[in-house]
């Protein structure tokens, strides 16, 4: 990377009726965020309106007409600004997931997806949405994050990421019914996963991560006589990780593998289905954990919370998984122009 060049990311607020229009108010109210990286803050003009005003902040922006005019800046400390209509004031209510608000959601990610094929843009940093609302509003996919990889022509294997400071997780399998989570245990899903955490938590600038992985059953399995999946899937996967050269542990028992990386032993933890690393995750630190994209073309990042519908309004929110949202998506973005 250039020593005057920022990347380039692109800010999203979010669900109309959640808590994003506030907390990116706040993020670029009252950080430093404008430091990191060369923002673009793409969104409804009343939405945005609206957002500045529950956080009680007015943020000074420069107004863009295309994405095109975002890199040669001069003055990337005032974020730009990318006014899109996708909703109206009247359709949305505070609170409420609803059609509309996903229908926006969708078309803002999307256009800045479509920045990011045309390289324009360098990373994407979304304020929380709500899957059902994206359903609602068009969404044909299980989550967000298939849609992007739809969006994006991926045909390799990707996964979400939940981070809390310097600890990553990944999953082999990731929102489907907990009784179908055994049938996509496979040793290339595991292998496909921890090589993946494992690049990206190099791109993020951990140079050497050391990845533990979880088992599957109580106890680890005993042994066989609590489950077989330890001993015919995930303990072969990581004697061939391990052979590859990547540094893995594991399987270990998923009640104790967050205290070897709570103490630190272990930078990531691969783990075999959403609740095994979410719960922990968000109990360690609710308030601070990013979700990171994995496996894209482009880094997409956003605060592990939702869209809490029940303090939206309010002013209350907590803008500090949105801040290590944005300096993950800066540094990731960074990565790609070294």
């Amino acid at each position: 990377m250039k020593p005057n060049q920022l990347p380039v990311v692109a800010l999203t607020l979010g669900d109309p009726a959640g808590i994003g229009p506030e907390l990116i108010a706040r993020l670029l109210g009252q950080t430093d965020a404008a430091q990191h990286a060369n923002l673009v803050l793409v969104g409804d003009p009343w939405l945005w309106a609206d957002g500045q005003a529950v956080a009680g902040v007015h943020v000074t922006t420069t107004p863009v007409h295309s994405f095109a005019e975002v890199r040669g800046r001069a003055a990337v400390q005032t974020p730009a600004w990318l006014p899109m209509d996708t909703v109206d004031a009247a359709q949305v209510q505070r609170g409420l997931a609803q059609a509309p608000g996903g229908a926006s959601v969708l078309r803002v990610l999307d256009a800045c997806m479509d920045a990011a094929k045309r390289g324009e843009v360098d990373a994407i940093c979304f304020a929380p949405l709500n899957k059902f609302a994206m359903k609602q509003g068009g969404l044909k996919h299980e989550d967000e994050l298939h849609h992007f990889a739809e969006h994006l022509g991926v045909t390799g294997y990707f996964c979400e990421f939940n981070t809390l400071g310097d600890l990553w997780t990944s999953r082999v399998s990731s929102h489907i019914p907990l009784k179908d989570a055994a049938s996509h245990l496979s040793q290339d899903r595991i292998k496909d996963a921890t090589r993946l955490i494992y690049r990206s938590l190099q791109a993020a600038g951990v140079a050497q991560p050391k990845v533990a992985v979880a088992a599957f059953n109580p106890h680890g399995g005993d042994g066989g006589t609590c489950g077989r999946e330890e001993v015919e899937i995930i303990a072969p996967a990581c004697e061939a990780l391990r052979a590859e050269g990547v540094p893995v542990g594991g399987p270990f028992p998923a009640d104790t593998i967050f205290l070897k990386a709570r103490d630190g032993e272990y930078q990531a933890i691969v783990t075999m289905y959403h609740d095994q690393g979410q719960i922990a995750i968000k109990l360690m630190g609710f308030s601070k954990g990013v979700t990171v994209q994995g496996g894209l073309p482009v880094p997409i990042t956003t605060p592990a919370h939702g869209t809490a519908y029940d303090i939206a309004g309010q002013g209350r929110a907590d803008v500090n998984a949105t801040y290590n949202a944005l300096r993950i998506a800066a540094r990731m973005g960074a990565a790609r122009l070294a």
